[in-house]
């Protein structure tokens, strides 16, 4: 791999790691929401770590750098909506960061001015600028703060201070400098702010464990379906606080990842019952709750989760068990289910159904015969109607809550990553 010397420290060429990154997307070598996750955010803080930024538009040519990164990751593997999820998180992270900057400017440039009143006869023109910098910000506070609003309201001469002939070249060189230290702290506080994404998403487990004592009561029983790593720190969770229930685990056919989470629980000492899927139905009846992992969550409450659990929920609803879902913010999404972007569903080989050897004879469409065909789906839709609570990272919310916890992490201006080119500063 090319490297890049540095600070005498070898930096990796980012186009090589994208490349790596993008070629197991499309292998599907990557298990899970949260690493996918993971790995995204780390290509993306490379990203921006070597982008070079420019003294005008800093925060459009970083946004520009991540879309067009994010949008060839976002094809490699369209399924897998978390790949999406960050992108957009780091876009959004950039205008934050611009933002809070350009506030801070605006809020320093006042306190100059207010500190230097007596000194009206050499500056003039400073108090006329002031005035109107500190009217864009207050008019900025009766309304949720955005960059373009910010933008709008500051006067030209904000943007280019007017300069003496005597001092221009100096003036000049100082605002250049500014400019640039500026950029520099810009990507500073990104890089800050994304290292804190990689953190929470290494730590979701734990945040979302730590609440299960306040869910999962003695002598109870819960249902579950396949495997999730999620539920399995839930449940042990509860188990460690000295917890005593039951765990029915649907075993998640055709792949019987139910097998691996029932070992697993087994082995930390959890009560643990193995059923088959369709046997859910008879024994919902003597669940307490249902707990399960998700794919993903979209805007509207609705789950994108194992092929299953649409059954357990209907399951569920019909006999009254709350059905609980788990996820790390990084699986909230920001897109609903019926825009054209999402892909909600792939199919998975044939071979995990059945065998080929025994039954190519009935595959062969050319034989005459009537052909067989497979279809092994990997992914459920759960309205959110079917829903009863979510737990994230940050705590327990209801599917009609989810819009607005979700609104918190990404701009409607980055719901679709690929298009125009970002201007503005």
């Amino acid at each position: 791999m090319h490297c890049e010397v540095k600070f005498g420290i070898k930096m990796p060429d980012v186009q090589a790691l994208v490349n790596d990154f993008v070629n197991q997307l499309k292998k599907r070598k990557i298990e899970g929401s949260q690493a996918t996750a993971k790995q995204t955010a780390e290509v993306l803080r490379s990203v921006i770590s070597q982008q070079r930024v420019p003294h005008t538009n800093q925060a459009a040519a970083l946004i520009n750098a991540v879309r067009a990164v994010g949008e060839q990751l976002i094809a490699a593997n369209p399924v897998e909506l978390a790949v999406g999820n960050i992108v957009r998180r780091i876009l959004h992270i950039i205008r934050e960061e611009d933002l809070s900057l350009a506030t801070a400017a605006m809020a320093g440039l006042g306190l100059s001015v207010a500190s230097d009143d007596e000194d009206d006869m050499e500056r003039s023109d400073q108090p006329i600028l002031s005035a109107a910098a500190v009217a864009a910000a207050a008019r900025s506070t009766l309304r949720p703060p955005s960059l373009q609003t910010l933008l709008e309201d500051m006067p030209d001469s904000a943007a280019v201070p007017h300069t003496s002939s005597s001092g221009g070249d100096s003036e000049g060189k100082s605002r250049s400098v500014d400019k640039g230290s500026r950029g520099r702290k810009l990507k500073h506080d990104v890089i800050e702010a994304v290292n804190e994404l990689i953190q929470d998403i290494s730590t979701c487990y734990e945040q979302i464990a730590e609440q299960a004592i306040e869910h999962i009561h003695q002598n109870e029983v819960i249902l579950t379906l396949g495997s999730s790593k999620t539920v399995l720190e839930f449940l042990c969770a509860a188990k460690e606080k000295k917890r005593s229930f039951k765990v029915f685990v649907a075993e998640g056919a055709p792949r019987y990842q139910g097998h691996l989470l029932a070992k697993d629980l087994a082995a930390r000492g959890l009560q643990t019952t193995v059923i088959t899927d369709s046997a859910v139905f008879a024994m919902i009846s003597r669940v307490n709750m249902v707990i399960v992992g998700a794919h993903a969550v979209m805007a509207n409450g609705g789950v994108i989760a194992p092929v299953g659990l649409n059954m357990v929920a209907l399951a569920a609803q019909r006999h009254a068990v709350p059905f609980v879902v788990l996820a790390g913010s990084h699986k909230l999404c920001p897109l609903y289910p019926h825009n054209p972007e999402v892909l909600l569903n792939e199919l998975r080989s044939p071979s995990e159904l059945l065998d080929f050897g025994e039954f190519s004879d009935c595959m062969d469409s050319a034989s005459g015969a009537g052909s067989l065909h497979i279809v092994n789906p990997t992914f459920d839709y759960v309205p959110p109607k079917l829903v009863s609570l979510f737990i994230t990272d940050t705590g327990g919310h209801n599917p009609s809550y989810m819009y607005r916890l979700i609104a918190d992490y990404y701009s409607a201006d980055d719901l679709v990553v690929k298009g125009r080119p970002t201007t503005g500063s």
